[in-house]
């Protein structure tokens, strides 16, 4: 799991520096790893290599980078996707989409929750905040999921996380 925080670590990273106008360089993590960014200025989308004890991975971010789900996962239908980050390392991958949609965040978290079952997902997470809804779990072979949606306005904001094969 050490591997999939420091992706998601960099994919924050990779965005926030998006938003500060350098558009590539390196950087290096506490644990020494080492990796080269850049950002394209024409979309704002960001990549990153990363070097690490256990290989090379890889993040993008942006609008539009495309959309890569694990089989039987989907976008919600009539989402707009408003941000997406992949990465992956050797036979790890995932995906954080953030959507905008006009229907509730129950029925979203309903959705992908069903998505999740099907996929061999044990739900370990289910939380209701403030008329938002959170829901997690993994598979026994190692497919971590979560969604969490939250009115915004007259929409829902929902963030995907999915991710497999992140053994470290």
């Amino acid at each position: 799991m050490r591997t999939a925080t420091l992706l998601i670590a960099a994919a924050v990273s990779l965005t926030l520096v998006a938003c500060g106008g350098e558009t590539s360089g390196t950087f290096e993590g506490e644990d020494g790893e080492t990796g080269e960014y850049t950002i394209n200025t024409e979309t704002g989308d960001a990549s990153a290599t990363i070097e690490t004890e256990d290989g090379t991975a890889t993040v993008r971010s942006g609008s539009s980078v495309p959309v890569d789900l694990p089989a039987g996962f989907t976008i919600y239908p009539g989402a707009k996707v408003e941000n997406n980050t992949v990465f992956s390392q050797g036979e790890g991958q995932g995906a954080f989409v953030t959507l905008i949609s006009d229907d509730s965040a129950e029925e979203i978290t309903d959705f992908y929750r069903k998505q999740a079952e099907a996929a061999g997902v044990e739900i370990q997470v289910e939380a209701n905040i403030n008329n938002g809804k959170t829901v997690g779990g993994e598979s026994p072979d190692g497919l971590t999921f979560s969604i969490n949606a939250s009115p915004m306005g007259d929409s829902t904001r929902a963030q995907l996380a999915i991710g497999n094969n992140f053994d470290n």
